[in-house]
């Protein structure tokens, strides 16, 4: 299982918001290269990218953040947030980034995810962000009357590297991963997913790694990494042991 510590970026800074919240924004590292850096230093495998104002405005608006990071970090990458057309996530591909991930599109335009899986095997990552089991779009600020399950058998077969599933309502606040909702998703596709929003603690780690068989490939890490409460030698550690 995978552990992608995550760096949002708002106004250049690398954040945490509470719940997708953009006013309830706390400030980690005002240099998100040197935070990238410093996951680097720990021993991850991969960065979890989000371009926050990107994701509202519907374009990139952190692009000069993500290329530090890209020029200071030699780990693949996974970038969301505002990627809403084909020439976005050329750009990006051809920039470095290893994976794109899209959710707004995969909402409103999934023939463009189809095409661009096709056009990048292996770049795409379609993200499911969720509030009470309904997908929501434009940086979390619109629902749609989508349920996860609904949207992600839309992508099973077409090459899509991942699904991103985030229960926003847990996301920032360390409440522990949404266990069942991710499981049951894993479940419901063939498609490897990657839990998101709320991991709180090492034992969120152990849960997930409980239900990998189920299709669980991997956890975002924020918050509880931020402020001390994960250990990141020891969430490595239990990540990588066999299951």
């Amino acid at each position: 299982m995978i552990l992608y510590p995550a760096i949002d970026l708002k106004d250049g800074q690398a954040v945490r918001l509470l719940r997708g919240e953009m006013d309830q924004a706390t400030v980690f590292n005002d240099d998100p290269a040197d935070q990238a850096a410093k996951f680097e230093a720990m021993g991850f495998e991969w960065l979890h990218l989000v371009d926050l104002n990107g994701a509202f405005a519907g374009k990139p608006v952190n692009a000069a953040a993500v290329e530090a990071i890209r020029a200071r970090v030699t780990l693949p990458m996974q970038l969301g947030g505002g990627i809403r057309d084909r020439a976005t996530i050329e750009r990006w591909l051809e920039a470095g980034i290893t994976r794109v991930i899209l959710g707004t599109i995969a909402v409103r335009d999934p023939a463009l995810v189809i095409e661009a899986c096709k056009a990048h095997p292996g770049g795409v990552v379609v993200g499911i962000d969720a509030r009470a089991g309904l997908v929501a779009v434009e940086g979390w600020a619109e629902a749609s009357s989508l349920q996860a399950d609904e949207l992600a058998r839309r992508f099973e077969d077409v090459g899509v590297a991942a699904i991103v599933y985030t229960d926003i309502d847990r996301d920032g606040a360390l409440q522990g991963i949404n266990l069942e909702a991710t499981e049951a998703l894993a479940k419901a596709v063939s498609i490897p997913v990657i839990a998101s929003g709320g991991l709180a603690s090492i034992e969120d780690i152990r849960a997930l790694k409980a239900r990998e068989e189920s299709g669980i490939a991997g956890a975002i890490c924020g918050r509880a990494l931020y402020d001390g409460r994960l250990d990141p030698a020891a969430a490595l550690a239990l990540a990588r042991k066999a299951a």
